[in-house]
């Protein structure tokens, strides 16, 4: 068997929007989305409290069927991290207050891995408090696990 066959190479487009909820955002994203040829988009500080796939129809192009968020607290924060189905199953495995992290799987060859997105608090008592979560992070090492995101 040719293992080259079973490599594949994925593309995960992640950007801190500052919100989503203005239509000319909308055309930038999907452009960005649709230039990059993404197979996976991690979008914070959404300042959006929840979504839906309507919603996501807005900027991302129908193959974009699968999501996750972290809803906004007011009017800053919020991520959403939305990938297309037909690549991966992905589901939740952990959500506060800094991060979502969805454990991926590829429907091609079954590689899974983690994708944790980030959003890091501006003030110092919030940067304190993410720190300390993030130091105590207990990842083992045979996980692949992907961390991106606004670490502030």
């Amino acid at each position: 068997m040719d293992n080259r066959q079973s490599i594949r190479t994925w593309t995960i487009l992640y950007w801190n929007i500052r919100g989503i909820n203005a239509e000319n955002k909308w055309e930038s994203l999907r452009i960005k989305i649709t230039e990059s040829n993404c197979d996976i988009i991690s979008i914070q500080e959404t300042k959006r409290s929840s979504f839906d796939l309507c919603y996501i129809r807005k900027f991302c192009p129908k193959s974009f069927d699968a999501f996750y968020f972290m809803p906004s607290v007011g009017a800053s924060g919020g991520i959403l991290v939305a990938w297309k189905s037909c690549f991966f199953t992905g589901f939740e495995i952990f959500l506060n207050e800094f991060a979502i992290s969805i454990a991926f799987s590829s429907q091609f060859n079954n590689d899974s891995w983690i994708l944790t997105s980030v959003y890091g608090p501006c003030d110092t008592d919030g940067k304190n408090a993410f720190m300390d979560w993030f130091e105590n992070i207990q990842m083992l090492d045979d996980i692949q696990w992907l961390v991106v995101g606004d670490f502030n």
